[in-house]
């Protein structure tokens, strides 16, 4: 009888081959995926090659050979299925059912801007990846594990970096003038649709055999488009803005860090990330991988005379691993502090407080995504 995939993939990862994990010699489409995954890594993000095209195989996973080749044809520039349909010389109908049955598989992008339902050709992270919440299952989840040590890398060597932490509101001392890239409240306030979903990165995971302890229902989506996920969603649910703001106080006392895009403005979802799950956050402290994550501009700095040496900033809220007992105290490693601030809002004698880093240690993140995607590219090609 045939293994299961699962097993094959095991097999694989300690470096032996069968006939069942080779590619078909007779697959007339193969190249199709070989196309896509090069039209994937010409994207600023990036999807790198590797020794074992083990990115051809998820992308065999994710595509039909003929959604794949419908993807190679969609441009990263959203467009109207009728849009779409005119230049490819297809009945409009049928177009929009075709995408909207790929937007379905997480294939490619389907969102609304003003007022239209627009589709694209996404990155694989940040979008295809996320977008295979309801459909991932092992076989996948172990194939992205194996991915993973070339992708996130790649994915980390090149500026500005792909996501920013924003740091929980609580945390900031009134005197900071915090703009809003740096205010996830603001960002949810000034929203008129919302949406919440599963973490893929927990499900995956979990199909590992590493279950999180934290809650999987953390994702946020929204938008300044009214009702923007009526028509279509990614494996999520419609939910109010008060409970998109209870989402954000949940996932705080949690320890939860807030990510979201590394732009100033247009950002449309929130990831409350922790460090056991999050490939970006993981990969930003276990790589050389400057570029995942940027952090915010502050940093929790810890009043030695006011601290109860309780450990709970240092043993249960720090993603980074960044406060340390030196000399009978604990102190702040500000190299390693992201500027998340969730030690801070813990702190039972509200010792440890988020302090505007140096001008000259502040970054300010692209104006857009139109500017981020420039300056990504020009980073790339350098």
């Amino acid at each position: 009888p045939s293994r299961p995939k699962a097993a094959i993939l095991r097999q694989r990862e300690v470096g032996t081959a069968t006939d069942a994990t080779r590619p078909t010699p007779g697959d007339r489409m193969s190249d199709v995926y070989k196309r896509l995954a090069t039209r994937l890594d010409e994207l600023p993000n990036g999807f790198p090659a590797t020794a074992t095209g083990v990115e051809l195989e998820i992308l065999r996973k994710i595509f039909s050979p003929e959604d794949a080749a419908l993807a190679l044809k969609l441009s990263p520039i959203p467009e109207r299925a009728q849009a779409i349909a005119q230049r490819l010389d297809q009945p409009a109908e049928q177009m929009r059912a075709t995408l909207d049955a790929m937007a379905a598989k997480g294939q490619i992008g389907s969102f609304q801007m003003s007022g239209r339902q627009v589709y694209a050709l996404m990155p694989f992270i940040v979008g295809i990846f996320e977008f295979q919440v309801d459909q991932m299952d092992e076989e996948l989840a172990l194939l992205i594990k194996q991915y993973g040590p070339t992708l996130l890398p790649a994915l980390g060597a090149s500026e500005p970096a792909l996501a920013r932490v924003v740091p929980v509101n609580a945390a900031i001392e009134a005197q900071h003038q915090v703009l809003r890239y740096e205010d996830v409240r603001q960002m949810i306030e000034t929203a008129r649709s919302f949406a919440l979903r599963v973490c893929v990165c927990r499900k995956q995971r979990a199909l590992e055999g590493h279950p999180c302890k934290h809650t999987v229902e953390t994702c946020l989506g929204f938008s300044n488009e009214t009702g923007a996920f009526d028509y279509f969603n990614y494996a999520g649910r419609i939910i109010s803005k008060d409970e998109a703001l209870g989402v954000l106080d949940a996932a705080e006392q949690e320890g939860l860090v807030h990510c979201t895009y590394n732009v100033q403005h247009e950002h449309h979802w929130i990831c409350n990330c922790c460090i056991c799950c999050c490939g970006l956050l993981r990969g930003l402290k276990e790589l050389k991988a400057p570029y995942l994550v940027a952090g915010a501009n502050f940093v929790a700095t810890i009043n030695a005379d006011d601290c109860g040496e309780c450990k709970t900033c240092a043993e249960e809220r720090c993603p980074m691993e960044a406060i340390v007992e030196k000399n009978g105290a604990y102190e702040v490693l500000a190299e390693r502090c992201i500027g998340c601030g969730v030690c801070v809002i813990t702190c039972p004698t509200e010792a440890i407080t988020l302090e505007r880093r140096p001008s000259s240690e502040c970054d300010t993140p692209p104006e857009n995504m139109m500017a981020w995607t420039a300056a990504r590219g020009a980073s790339r090609r350098r």
